[in-house]
């Protein structure tokens, strides 16, 4: 049956973005001091009238100095753009932007049970992970080898390309923060047939209107023509975009400066469905930013994408979505389940089997076998933890082993 599916995505100038950015930017600098350090650390931000500030609130221990909390932040907020108290932070300025910094120690019964050696090592908190893989992507050359929801990847190299185009100033009167959402039809084949409505929120520079004789219409209509030519029909391929498509650009009329931090609060872990599959794979509940991968939220999480993306990358599933449960302080996962929506040849048992066999869910496990104990974590930060390219050692769960890859298709042949 036909039907519609939306999935949404931010830039990484989102107040919610820039706390995620901060907390993983804390999260590398402490993993570059000690590749087990144990981080938890969540990062509020807001704009005021009279100036900005960043609260940097959680749980670290590391064997070594401990970074430059204060810095890092500042840093990690002024190279995503907030460089300026008119557009909604100047990260760069004590006197417009307070840092305070309420980071302790890991609480000593967590230690407890996760610190233990080898592979023996405890999950750090109890929790359900979920990853998720499917065909969709892979119709298309750009797309090709995500192995992701068509409408969650569409939106993601939206936001993405929202940033390079600022960064590079092809359109220097954006501004860091901004939204899109791209919805996807499907025919009766629950195939993806044309992108049905693209939606794109860009905070732009205040003065733009003065172009325009300080006519907000014209320069609506500016906005929007520059950001379906340089952004949209950019990002999207064009075999999916058709005359009857639905572009809709800011669509309050205007979205001028003072936006980011200063419009909108941002929380750590607020965009948990912006980070993942878009709404089309479950999600557990369980944030990404600001952890080491002893905490399974994200460790788990990564490993069950890497999973499930390799069984649909083996043949042996066109969809697939892993869960994994834990107990804190216990390695092994209490819980594993498979579910294929009915498009493998084996049965559900079978393929909790399979996988069983091959993968180990154990953290320490999952640790060493994507190399996660490495400051890797805050190009992760915006444009989506999944369904991303992997290169110079990021993203390491994208990356599809052919050994792993192999043993699967010889465990369905055998």
């Amino acid at each position: 049956m036909a039907y519609l599916f939306s999935s949404e995505s931010v830039t990484s100038g989102h107040p919610d973005k820039l706390c995620d950015a901060i907390s993983d930017a804390i999260v590398d600098a402490c993993l570059e001091v000690d590749g087990h350090a144990r981080v938890a650390v969540e990062t509020c931000v807001k704009g005021k009238q009279d100036g900005g500030v960043i609260i940097l609130a959680g749980e670290v221990t590391l064997q070594g100095k401990a970074p430059d909390y204060e810095s890092i932040a500042r840093n990690a907020a002024a190279s995503i753009g907030y460089t300026s108290h008119a557009i909604g932070m100047d990260a760069t300025s004590s006197e417009q932007c307070d840092v305070q910094v309420h980071i302790t120690t890991q609480a000593a019964n967590i230690a407890q049970g996760v610190n233990r050696s080898g592979m023996q090592q405890g999950a750090g908190d109890q929790g359900i992970m979920f990853g998720y893989a499917c065909m969709e992507t892979e119709g298309f050359d750009d797309l090709e080898g995500r192995y992701f929801p068509l409408a969650a990847a569409l939106s993601q190299r939206i936001t993405r390309r929202l940033t390079i185009v600022r960064e590079e100033g092809l359109l220097p009167w954006t501004r860091p923060d901004g939204k899109s959402q791209v919805t996807v039809e499907y025919d009766d084949d629950e195939q993806p047939k044309r992108v049905h409505t693209v939606i794109v929120a860009i905070q732009h520079d205040a003065a733009l209107k003065d172009r325009f004789g300080g006519s907000e219409d014209e320069e609506h209509a500016f906005v929007t023509q520059e950001i379906t030519r340089h952004v949209i029909e950019h990002a999207i391929p064009s075999s999916l975009l058709d005359g009857n498509v639905n572009i809709v650009v800011n669509g309050t009329g205007r979205f001028a400066d003072p936006g980011g931090p200063y419009a909108d609060a941002g929380l750590t872990g607020r965009k948990i469905i912006v980070d993942t599959y878009g709404g089309m794979g479950r999600h557990g509940g369980g944030a990404f930013s600001g952890k080491d991968p002893s905490k399974v939220d994200r460790s788990a999480a990564y490993a069950a994408r890497w999973a499930a993306k390799h069984l649909v990358a083996a043949g042996l599933a066109t969809r697939c979505e892993i869960q994994l449960g834990y107990v804190i302080g216990v390695a092994q996962p209490v819980s594993l389940r498979v579910e294929s929506f009915g498009t493998s040849s084996l049965s559900e048992g079978e393929l909790r089997t399979l996988v069983d066999q091959v993968f180990d869910f154990r953290p320490a496990a999952i640790a060493k076998s994507l190399g996660l104990q490495r400051p890797i974590y805050a190009k992760t930060a915006a444009g989506g933890h999944f369904g991303r390219v992997p290169e110079n050692g990021y993203f390491p769960w994208e990356v599809l082993d052919d050994v792993l890859l192999e043993e699967l298709r010889t465990a369905i042949s055998s």
